[in-house]
């Protein structure tokens, strides 16, 4: 059973006819918050300089890929469902793997068969799952045009993407990650 739509402001969050009385904004649902680069990224947001691909001497960053030294990361989606719906948001963050799965990663993506996943590590400190240490995962292909998933082993990070998060534990990730719309669905 869902209960979610007893709360008024998860009515006003998912009607997009509704605008904000202050503001005018109106809300359509969920929306993902994607992360521009793995933590540890010394160069810089690709995002904020305009290009799709952000070179800086042997290091580079994409979209989807990221080389920095040795170091290889995948950008994956993690998704969290919110409790009481049938929704789910979703995180794009980073995977850091080995460089032979991310290779065979990108073989996959270019059509080779013979890539189902592996061990990688999440590389962003996520509102709500702050860690001084990066949090192990599974890294799950999904098809050539989708992102993989990323699914963690254990703690926190993985009790909510088993049993969920609130539409306030949400809430509070928008605000974390600038995006605060509380304000906007009281009224």
């Amino acid at each position: 059973m869902n209960l979610l739509p007893l709360d008024a402001r998860w009515r006003r969050f998912n009607d997009e006819t509704r605008t904000c009385p202050c503001c005018g904004r109106s809300f359509n649902g969920i929306f993902d918050i994607g992360l521009d680069h793995p933590d540890c990224w010394p160069h810089g947001d690709r995002q904020a300089t305009g290009r799709d691909i952000l070179d800086a001497g042997e290091d580079r960053l994409s979209a989807d890929l990221c080389r920095w030294e040795q170091h290889r990361f995948i950008c994956c989606v993690l998704p969290l469902p919110i409790r009481g719906s049938d929704e789910v948001f979703h995180f794009a963050v980073w995977a850091s793997v080995t460089p032979e799965n991310f290779y065979r990663y990108i073989d996959f993506c270019n059509g080779d068969a013979g890539f189902d996943g592996c061990f990688a590590w999440l590389m962003n400190d996520l509102p709500g799952f702050e860690t001084e240490e990066p949090i192990a995962c599974d890294l799950t292909p999904g098809t050539v045009a989708e992102r993989p998933t990323l699914t963690a082993h254990d703690g926190p990070l993985a009790k909510a993407q088993h049993v969920g998060i609130s539409f306030d534990d949400l809430l509070d990730i928008y605000a974390a990650c600038g995006q605060d719309i509380r304000p906007h669905l009281t009224a």
